[in-house]
């Protein structure tokens, strides 16, 4: 297996120790597949197949593609969960939210650690046990070391996690706790932490999770595989997804590519990628049709998922940008928690960060640059009991003012209560 840096093109290879995870230039490596022999009408076949299958690798929503993905990693290397095979929806409130007309939410929230990390973390745990690794590390605002906790435990092996002590939902980090790992909270950022890794994982024998790992990307990839099956291989005309590490939208647009190459889809469909105006420095740099990126220093946002200023795959995921000439916007945190509330009120449910996706599509439905009459697809990142203090501020504790507090909850003795009691 190799990979290429993305800045200046040099070939690494990455099927031994130590792990590479940049080039010598600095630039992020890509994972290069061969694929001239792939039979796109073949392999529709083969994953239809697959969907009927139990208790099997390819059981799943990301093995189920591996000759995309990690073709030459042994099967026995594998550690899974049956990530993947999640929902695909479309409730109409969701829809009249937003705007268009029509609208699916796939529900990367359904995962089995409640968050998208799990498409891509299986990917790179297993490709660390087929090197060797037996110490897995990541530095998290909470999802991926929840993912990478649970895949490490499933694998007999350890997790180590960095932690910010500030702006991360606690729920994650004793999720992150339950499966076993050990957790080191520090003062500082996201991006403090993946600096501290890439300078001493390798000295401490830890193989990095982080999306600075190329087989993360190609795991998580396997969403809009996915989510293109489900559609019988024909993509709505927008896919819009927050961006925090922006490493979903990497993965996601070299997927696209993959399977318009490949001649599994015949268009491409555009892609908006949404931050929270509190951590946003990468829509600033695409609104200003810049290609450097200027960190934010102190990021601040309910959507703690989002809460990073300085997101690795920048670059990645400017380079989706360009190819399906897609868009960016950056959203308050109060139109985050208003799309939250639509999306949980349809039996769904998703984290603050998830809902940056439907309030990005709103808005960007408002201004006029997604028609009404197109369609598109939002993916809804983590699950709604990912963060239980964003629920607990919205509905109980008057953090945002737009919040319908009738619909809280309130005291009454039983003796009172009647049907219409319940509806004043």
């Amino acid at each position: 297996m190799e990979a290429a840096c993305i800045a200046c093109g040099a070939v690494v290879p990455l099927d031994a120790k130590p792990m590479r995870y940049a080039c010598r230039c600095g630039g992020l490596l890509e994972i290069r597949h061969r694929f001239e022999a792939v039979d796109a009408e073949r392999l529709k076949d083969t994953f239809r197949r697959r969907l009927g299958e139990r208790h099997t690798a390819g059981a799943g929503g990301v093995w189920r593609y591996k000759e995309l993905i990690a073709p030459e990693l042994p099967d026995s290397f594998i550690v899974t969960r049956n990530e993947g095979n999640t929902g695909l929806y479309a409730p109409e409130c969701v829809r009249e939210f937003a705007g268009v007309r029509r609208l699916w939410l796939k529900a990367q929230s359904e995962n089995p650690s409640g968050s998208f990390k799990d498409n891509g973390m299986t990917a790179a745990v297993s490709h660390g046990l087929s090197l060797g690794y037996k110490r897995f590390a990541c530095t998290s605002t909470g999802n991926t070391s929840s993912s990478l906790s649970m895949y490490a435990a499933a694998a007999g092996v350890q997790a180590h996690v960095l932690v910010p002590d500030e702006g991360v939902s606690l729920n994650k980090v004793l999720q992150t706790l339950a499966y076993g790992a050990q957790v080191a909270a520090f003062p500082g950022t996201y991006d403090d932490g993946i600096r501290w890794l890439d300078e001493h994982a390798e000295e401490n024998g830890m193989h990095i999770c982080n999306s600075i790992n190329p087989l993360r990307i190609e795991g998580q990839k396997s969403i809009v595989f996915e989510l293109a099956q489900d559609l019988d291989w024909t993509l709505p005309d927008w896919i819009v997804l927050p961006g925090g590490a922006l490493s979903n939208a990497s993965a996601l647009g070299k997927g696209l590519r993959e399977l318009h190459a490949l001649g599994f889809i015949a268009a491409m469909p555009r892609v908006a990628v949404v931050q929270a105006e509190g951590a946003s420095p990468f829509h600033r740099m695409v609104a200003a049709s810049s290609d450097t990126l200027i960190p934010e220093p102190s990021p601040r946002t309910a959507a703690s998922a989002l809460n990073i200023g300085h997101p690795p795959s920048w670059r990645k995921a400017l380079d989706t940008v360009h190819r399906t000439n897609g868009v960016t916007v950056a959203v308050s945190d109060a139109e985050i928690m208003a799309a939250k509330a639509c999306v949980d009120r349809s039996g769904i449910g998703c984290e603050p960060a998830s809902a940056a996706a439907a309030a990005g599509l709103r808005k960007l439905v408002l201004a006029g640059t997604i028609h009404r009459d197109e369609t598109a697809a939002c993916i809804l990142t983590g699950s709604l009991l990912k963060d239980t203090d964003a629920i607990r501020g919205y509905h109980l504790d008057g953090a945002f003012a737009e919040a319908p507090w009738r619909n809280g909850i309130r005291r009454i003795r039983l003796d009172e209560i009647t049907a219409a009691g319940f509806m004043q």
